[in-house]
This record gives structure tokens, sequence and C-alpha cells, in this order.
């Protein structure tokens, strides 16, 4: 099992940018779909983005696609998400996630294994 931390949350202002780390440890990162989810104040934790290693392809939620990328270095077992554009709406604590789910079922948080203990990102308007 993958052990995954992250970092790089903070505060700022509409339409500024943050980049979030995710670093894991373990046998099995390179084979490991990797995931952003976050989840607002009394919401549920939903899809961001993802990684799949089997075809090099990324996934985005519709409400981030264009202002979001997730890039990744298996040699620093490292995963990356840049955001850009930052809008109150992406408020949330951002999760890291690990899994090994099939392509149709990569948006679903169940699907993973390994999470990591998130890190706070707060857009003021």
């Amino acid at each position: 099992q993958v052990q995954l931390v992250e970092s790089g949350g903070g505060l700022v202002q509409a339409g500024a940018s943050l980049r979030l780390s995710c670093i894991a440890s373990g046998p099995s990162f390179s084979g490991s779909v990797m995931a952003w989810f976050r989840q607002a104040p009394g919401k549920e934790r939903v899809f961001v983005g993802a990684h799949n290693p089997r075809n090099a392809n990324r996934y985005y939620a519709d409400s981030v696609k264009g202002r979001f990328t997730i890039s990744r270095d298996n040699t620093k077992n490292t995963v990356i998400l840049e955001m850009n554009s930052l809008k109150p709406d992406d408020t949330g604590v951002y999760y890291c996630a690990a899994g090994r789910p099939v392509l149709s079922a990569l948006r679903f948080s169940h699907m993973y294994n390994s999470w990591g203990q998130g890190t706070q990102v707060t857009v003021s308007s």
C-alpha cells in the first residue's frame, strides 16, 4: 500500500495560483492511478483529476478542466496539482489518493485505497 503526504495548500485570492504536491512512499507508486479529490465544508468528497500510468492520460472534472494540471514524476514518487485561475468554489481540503481503479471508475473515491491527510485550500473573493 502507498503512503501519501500532501503539501502546498494555503489562502489565496481569486485568480491566483497554487501548487499542491503529494509525495508517495511504497513499492507500488509507479503502477498506481494517482488522483486528487477535494472536500468542501459540509459536502461530499469529489473528484478533481487523475493520472493513469497505464496510458499516461490525465482526466479532470469539468469544473477544473483548463485551469488545473496534474503531473507526475515516478523518479521522485511525486504527483503535482497545478491550480490556476482559482475561484472561491475551489475552496476545500484537497486529498491525494492512490489506487488501481478501472478507467470507468477513476472518479469514484471508494476505488482508491490509499489517502493522504489532506491540505487546505482557501480561495477568497
